[in-house]
């Protein structure tokens, strides 16, 4: 290409001021990160190079990529990268078709426009990124509050319910010890089983709230993993459900309330088996990190929305039919962790269900 007259250079330069200002208030203007704000830039950045009607700018960022051509051929291009935290996060690039010019036709300060560009963007997306986990970490901390505050109060109310229930319970038995009417009789067995699976509920609240003592001594993992599996034997076998375990070291050893951990299993695996399809089949992951061991749980169900996905860990949150569920095994399952100073979250299983990733220290 021709060389170009000190006009022309002014020209230029004044298209990559004026390209470099409005691409600050593309970034400016927008709230949101989407795909309009790419676009957007991807367009304005073009129009500034010196040959902007054969020019293709494209912006890429981490799997997506936008062009203002979607027949990109045989080109010669510059780039630079996007940035965020010095981490490389994506890039931009302008071509221009290689049988027309070559690379002597980017101009020095053209160069460093896009060099400028990239850190503007660069910058927007580290400042939404932080405000994205300004805001999760806003949201975990208010969820981590209300379930404080539900755990004292579930503690409350099961201490006071606690020793009517456990009076009625005895007082029945006795009734039921000295009484010879069977209609009496068939009445007072409904009073016991109705006090027996109230007490459960109350022990359930106990768990939740951690009031419930532990029992922690060294156990290893997969025996007690492997026991729940077989107990639930009868549960896979009536939804026509099967299982796969799975482990990367069967000498995991951890500082752990077996009955506890049982427990935890028990709910997570029933629920599994719940919302799983008949024939499919639901894994059972076990794996360790320097201080950590995590047991993933992947069931195939249709999956946690991610409306609701907050609520799941609360008491009496549930999306069971009326009668088939209290709302408080997942509770009582967070409660049993949080005391082992562990972790748990609900994950996507992709294509469907849902993962249960549980992560509990070794000592």
């Amino acid at each position: 290409m021709n060389q170009f007259s000190t006009q022309e250079k002014l020209t230029e330069r004044i298209k990559e001021l004026s390209c470099l200002y409005e691409v600050t208030n593309i970034l400016n203007q927008q709230e949101l990160l989407n795909e309009e704000v790419f676009v957007a830039i991807a367009f304005r950045l073009k129009e500034a190079w010196r040959f902007s009607e054969q020019a293709i700018a494209e912006i890429s960022f981490k799997e997506l990529c936008f062009s203002t051509n979607e027949n990109i051929e045989q080109t010669i291009f510059v780039k630079d990268n996007l940035l965020i935290e010095n981490t490389i996060v994506g890039e931009i690039k302008i071509h221009y078709p290689a049988a027309i010019f070559t690379e002597n036709d980017f101009l020095d300060d053209e160069k460093k426009l896009l060099k400028k560009v990239c850190y503007e963007v660069g910058f927007y997306l580290e400042k939404k990124e932080n405000q994205l986990k300004e805001a999760h970490l806003k949201r975990s901390a208010e969820r981590v509050d209300r379930l404080s505050i539900l755990g004292e109060i579930t503690a409350g109310i099961a201490h006071e319910l606690n020793t009517p229930l456990g009076n009625i319970l005895g007082f029945a038995e006795l009734i039921k010890q000295q009484n010879s009417n069977d209609q009496i009789d068939r009445d007072i067995s409904k009073i016991i089983n109705a006090a027996i699976y109230s007490r459960e509920i109350v022990k359930n609240l106990m768990f939740f709230s951690c009031e419930m003592p532990q029992n922690k001594s060294v156990f290893a993992v997969k025996p007690i993993i492997m026991q729940a599996l077989t107990l639930l034997g009868p549960n896979f076998k009536k939804g026509d459900i099967t299982y796969k375990y799975s482990c990367t070291d069967d000498d995991i050893k951890a500082q752990i309330d077996n009955i506890q951990l049982t427990q935890v299993l028990f709910n997570i695996l029933l629920n599994a088996i719940y919302v799983s399809p008949p024939k499919s089949e639901i894994h059972v992951n076990v794996f360790s990190t320097k201080n950590h061991f995590v047991i993933e749980i992947k069931d195939n169900g249709k999956g946690i929305d991610d409306e609701i996905k907050h609520k799941i860990f609360e008491p009496f949150f549930t999306t069971k039919p009326i009668g088939e569920g209290t709302g408080l095994g997942l509770s009582v399952v967070h409660g049993i962790i949080k005391s082992h100073q562990g972790t748990i979250e609900a994950l996507d299983n992709k294509p469907k269900g849902t993962i249960f990733s549980i992560k509990l220290p070794l000592k």
